[in-house]
């Protein structure tokens, strides 16, 4: 059964369906697993991040980053940019425990970053300017997919959203080009909904701290007052 990513059907499968395992991701750090979710006559494919398979890191908050990923998919729907395929947080009837569901892109395997065109890459200012808002600090070349259907899609957001700057990025191909208009238009429209008891930012307060949620907004409030995409820093490692 073929759904369209934004079918409301597929948020309730990812919900509420029987989940089985199909195999497991191997090349990560932390244990990401291939599921087939059914629910009635609606079987799809789910990407599952248990909390319990994610390895410690010294600067993120323990057991938050399963919960990062649904952060990034409520941002990018907010900005209206539809970058992220459906995500949710379960925590009950999956094989691992409570983990993050991610609607699985069928995509051309072999793209990447580094093999995309000219023409490709010049599509990709949205992306780099959610890797500067959610302060990204993984964009590998493989986490930007190609669908079937020739649109790049996100994943792998689970370290996002840290208050210090951690961007590392292998997206730095606008450095010192000022920001699209229309993404700045977006970017304004955003900020009223992270205002305190707002909308988006209730809706992030289960899976991001307040202190983070303050952080994105004043990132947000800083890409306005200077919007032009930034260098890579000299300071550390920026990919």
């Amino acid at each position: 059964m073929s759904l369209a990513l934004d079918d409301p059907t597929i948020f309730l499968a990812l919900q509420k369906g029987a989940s089985q395992l199909q195999g497991q991701f191997v090349r990560g750090s932390n244990y990401t697993f291939l599921v087939e979710i059914t629910l009635e006559e609606v079987s799809l494919t789910a990407v599952y991040k248990p909390v319990r398979g994610e390895q410690p890191l010294w600067d993120f908050p323990q057991n938050s980053l399963a919960k990062r990923e649904v952060a990034a998919y409520l941002v990018s729907q907010a900005l209206g940019w539809n970058l992220v395929p459906p995500t949710i947080f379960r925590r009950s009837r999956l094989p691992l425990g409570a983990g993050s569901l991610q609607f699985f892109v069928d995509h051309h395997p072999g793209d990447h970053f580094f093999n995309f065109s000219a023409a490709d890459r010049a599509r990709l200012r949205p992306t780099a300017v959610f890797d500067l808002l959610i302060n990204n600090a993984d964009r590998k070349a493989g986490h930007i997919l190609r669908a079937l259907d020739g649109r790049f899609w996100l994943i792998d957001h689970g370290v996002c959203f840290h208050v210090e700057d951690k961007l590392r990025t292998v997206v730095w191909d606008f450095a010192g080009e000022p920001i699209p208009v229309s993404l700045l238009a977006d970017l304004e429209r955003l900020l009223p909904a992270l205002e305190k008891d707002a909308q988006l930012a209730l809706e992030l307060k289960p899976w991001l701290r307040p202190s983070e949620i303050n952080a994105l907004r004043r990132r947000a409030v800083g890409l306005l007052k200077d919007p032009t995409f930034p260098p890579p820093p000299t300071d550390r490692r920026s990919f």
